[in-house]
């Protein structure tokens, strides 16, 4: 019996880390994409930079 609890134990963990690092990956596209949208359209004037950091 407890050799299957750890088999499904490992097994809800990897799938979780699974998703989450996909769920990552998704997220830092997104971020990628509006970083590269910002860079292009960028204002002429001023410093260069669209965002105030």
């Amino acid at each position: 019996m407890v050799p299957l609890l750890l088999v499904l134990l490992l097994a809800l963990i990897l799938f979780g880390a699974g998703f989450a690092l996909k769920a990552l990956w998704w997220i830092a596209i997104v971020v990628l994409a509006v970083w590269l949208i910002g860079f292009v359209a960028r204002p002429r004037g001023g410093s260069g930079r669209w965002y105030r950091w």
